[in-house]
Formats: C-alpha cells, structure tokens, sequence
C-alpha cells in the first residue's frame, strides 16, 4: 500500500542502511548512493551501457529504496546517470531480446514495481537528467516527483520501434503529465524530444546548461529540507493521494494531513519563531 509502513519490514530496512553507510557513502553493484547532511545523490553507474536498465539495476533501485527509506535523516533524493551521455538510455534490450510473453510481463512488473515504490518514497525526489531518458529512462525520470535536465538531455518512449508498448509506466505517468494528446502522438511515433520541447509541454521543471545541472539540483533539494520535513512529505502525500480522487475525497485528504502537523514539535517551532520575529533555530523531524 501506497505510503503505508510494515515494521518488520522497517526493521529490516533499518539493518540494510546500517550495513551499507560508510562514511557518507553507500555502493550497490550499479547505484551508487551519496549522502551529504540531509540529501542524498543515486547515480546510475552503467556509462558503457548508457546505464540502460537491467533486472540487476532494477533490483539496485529496489535496495536504493529500502535505504532511503530507513534513513529518517534523508529529506531528499536525486537520482542522475553516470557519465556525460545519458540518463538512463531505456531498458536492456539485449536481456529483453528473448524474453517469452510471461518473460516479458515479469519483466514489466518488476520494473513497475520498483518504480511505483519511487514515485510512493514520502521524501521527494528530482530526477537530474544528465542525457538520453529513453523508454525506462523517460519512466524513471516521470517516476520522481520533479525533473530537471540538461540543455543536451532527450527524451521519449520509443518502444512502437521495437515491436513493444512502454513497460514500466510510460502510457500512464507521461499522459498524466503532458495530456493525452501529446503522449500518445509521442508513443505512437515513437517520437524522441530535445530539452527545450521537454519543458514546453511540461515534462520537465527546468532546463540548465550541462555542467549547473548537478549544482541546481542540489540547490533545489537543499532549500527543499531547509523546511520542517513532516510537512514537505504531508504536501507531498496529500497531492499524489488527493489527485487520484475528486476533489470532495481530495480535500478531506489534505484535512487530515493538516491536522497531524498539530501534533509536531516542527510545528510550534515553525509558528513560534514566525510569532517572535526570529528565524527557525531548526526543525527536528519530529
């Protein structure tokens, strides 16, 4: 379920972070995961590959959330690409080449799952797309809560051109961020776009010469987790669930996610420096 907790499984993610933080740094075979103060950095590291998805990067990504996840001390995630080409280029078409039909859906769910529990983290996430965000590339990029890239960055979902349909969310997210229309003649077509069409229509938040992507990024989360933390990911958890349902369902969501920063000592921090004139000595996620 959507945002829900399982204490074992908690636990368990507790004891995952422990056993793979070292000195600020934490290395899955192709995701490598910086943390620095409250924001942490996942760069896909495949740069041969055009660090093309994988079931091994898919289950990296699954293991990147687990951590993320157990660190109540990360109030923002960016997920990038390795090197100066791409993003993430798509899916491994080599290993999807000889997939069977039951193949190919295990293969689908697998990277649909993972993907949903990226878009679900309660912290928020940018996507820096460095390059190619091609067919699982655009997925992943849709899957994070903003996206900004490089003036050279590209995007599409060109699986028609292969003989198959977007796997990992394509049909859904980029409808649902660009309107119909423009998805499906994008699909249809196969049709990648440049940057400066990305952000014209609205699948990315901003576009920034190659070398102050990284820096941008990193200025965005920072004055992100500047803010009390339980109220970033409230606003984030009232948007996704309330835009699922109508608006009489959606504002009884965002009623309630009100309330419970009533209960927070960020909460009185907040409004008591507001009320004295000074600035917050710090919000303590709690």
């Amino acid at each position: 379920m959507p945002y829900g907790r399982d204490p074992a499984r908690d636990s368990y993610r507790r004891l995952r972070a422990a056993a793979h933080e070292d000195e600020g740094g934490m290395d899955m075979t192709h995701v490598l995961l910086e943390k620095k103060e409250h924001i942490a950095v996942a760069t896909i590291n495949r740069p041969k590959a055009l660090n093309a998805l994988n079931s091994e990067v898919l289950s990296d990504l699954d293991e990147l959330v687990d951590i993320v996840t157990a660190d109540q001390d990360i109030y923002a995630l960016i997920i990038t690409g390795s090197g100066e080409k791409a993003f993430v280029a798509g899916a491994d078409i080599a290993e999807m080449s000889t997939l069977t039909k039951e193949g190919g859906e295990a293969f689908g769910k697998h990277g649909n799952d993972v993907f949903r529990r990226i878009e679900t983290l309660p912290i928020p996430t940018i996507a820096a797309v460095n390059g190619f965000a091609l067919g699982g590339g655009c997925e992943l990029s849709m899957s994070c809560d903003i996206r900004l890239c490089a003036d050279t960055a590209v995007f599409g979902q060109p699986e028609t051109g292969l003989g198959i349909t977007p796997g990992f969310g394509g049909t859904q997210r980029l409808a649902r961020i660009v309107g119909t229309g423009k998805a499906k003649e994008m699909i249809y077509g196969a049709r990648n776009i440049k940057a400066e069409e990305a952000y014209r229509i609205g699948l990315v938040n901003n576009v920034y010469p190659a070398e102050e992507l990284m820096p941008a990024a990193k200025k965005l989360a920072s004055t992100i987790a500047r803010n009390a933390p339980i109220a970033v990911r409230n606003c984030k958890r009232a948007i996704n669930e309330g835009i699922q349902v109508d608006m009489d369902q959606a504002i009884v969501i965002e009623e309630k996610l009100f309330g419970s920063c009533f209960e927070t000592c960020d909460q009185k921090e907040g409004m008591n420096a507001f009320l004295e004139k000074r600035k917050v000595d710090a919000f303590l996620n709690k």
